[in-house]
C-alpha cells in the first residue's frame, strides 16, 4: 500500500480502497483485486462485511456498487449545498407545475432520488428520498448520462430505452422529457444542475401521470423545470 495512502489503520485504509474503486461504476471482484492490489480473500471479506452495512451493494448482475447507505450519509452530513437548497425549490416547482418534484444523482449505473416534495392530493407520481431508479429509462437518467464523456455515454445506452439521438436533443435544447419509459402511465421532464465547475452533478425532475403530464410533458412543464434547475446551480456557486 501506498505510504501516502496509508492512515496507519490497515482495515480501514483497505475498505476504503474499496470504496474508491467503486467509484466510477460495477465492478467485478476481480477488477476489485486489480484496482486495490488486494489479495482476492482480502477483499472479498471486505466488501461482504461492507455490503452487510450497506455501504456495499450488488447490481443485478452480481457486480460491487457503491451502497444506498452512503448517500443517506451525504444526506445526514448537513454540509450538502444541494440538499439544503432543495427543500424550497422543489415546493416551488411542485406548486408550479401540480406535480411531484425530484432531484436525482447518479451512483454508478443507478441514480438515486436525494430530495423530493411530493404532490399533496390527487393520483401522483411518488418517488421516495432515497430510492435507487435505472440510468436506463426516464428523463432524469437521459439529463444524467447527456453530458459524461463518449465512453460513458456509449457504455450507458448498452441497455437503455433512449439513443445516442436522443441524447444530442437533450444536450441541444438543455431539458429532457419521458413518456412511459421508466414506469408505465408516468411521463417526467428533467434539468441539468451543475456545479461550481460546470459539470453536470444532478437532475431535477417533475414527474406524474400521463394523462394529466401529456405526450409531449417537456411543452408545459420544461420552463418551471429549467428554472429550479438554474436556482439550485445558484446556490451551489455561492461562496
Amino acid at each position: 500500500m501506498d505510504e501516502a495512502y496509508s492512515s496507519g489503520v490497515g482495515v480501514i485504509d483497505k475498505a476504503s480502497m474499496l470504496l474508491d474503486a467503486l467509484e466510477g461504476g460495477p465492478t467485478s471482484l476481480a477488477g476489485l483485486v486489480a484496482a486495490t492490489g488486494l489479495a482476492r480473500p482480502t477483499a472479498h471479506r471486505l466488501a461482504t462485511a461492507l455490503e452487510h452495512h450497506r455501504l456495499i451493494a450488488r447490481d443485478m448482475s452480481g457486480r460491487f456498487v457503491l451502497g444506498p447507505r452512503l448517500p443517506e450519509l451525504a444526506a445526514a452530513a448537513g454540509e450538502d449545498r444541494l440538499v439544503a437548497a432543495a427543500g424550497p425549490v422543489l415546493a416551488g416547482l411542485r406548486e408550479s407545475t401540480g406535480e411531484s418534484a425530484q432531484i436525482y444523482r447518479r451512483q454508478g449505473d443507478h441514480r438515486i432520488c436525494v430530495a423530493a416534495a411530493e404532490r399533496l392530493t390527487g393520483l401522483r407520481d411518488t418517488v421516495p428520498v432515497g430510492a435507487v431508479l435505472t440510468m436506463h429509462a426516464g428523463s432524469a437518467a437521459q439529463i444524467l448520462l447527456a453530458w459524461e464523456d463518449p465512453d460513458r455515454i456509449h457504455a450507458g445506452l448498452r441497455d437503455s430505452t433512449f439513443t445516442a439521438a436522443t441524447l444530442a436533443g437533450v444536450r441541444r435544447r438543455g431539458w429532457a422529457q419521458s413518456v412511459a419509459e421508466r414506469e408505465q402511465g408516468v411521463a417526467s421532464v428533467s434539468a441539468p444542475v451543475r456545479g461550481p465547475s460546470n459539470k453536470v452533478i444532478a437532475a431535477v425532475s417533475v414527474s406524474g401521470p400521463l394523462d394529466r403530464m401529456g405526450r409531449v410533458p417537456g411543452r408545459q412543464h420544461s420552463h418551471a423545470v429549467l428554472a429550479a434547475a438554474t436556482k439550485l446551480t445558484e446556490a451551489l456557486r455561492r461562496d
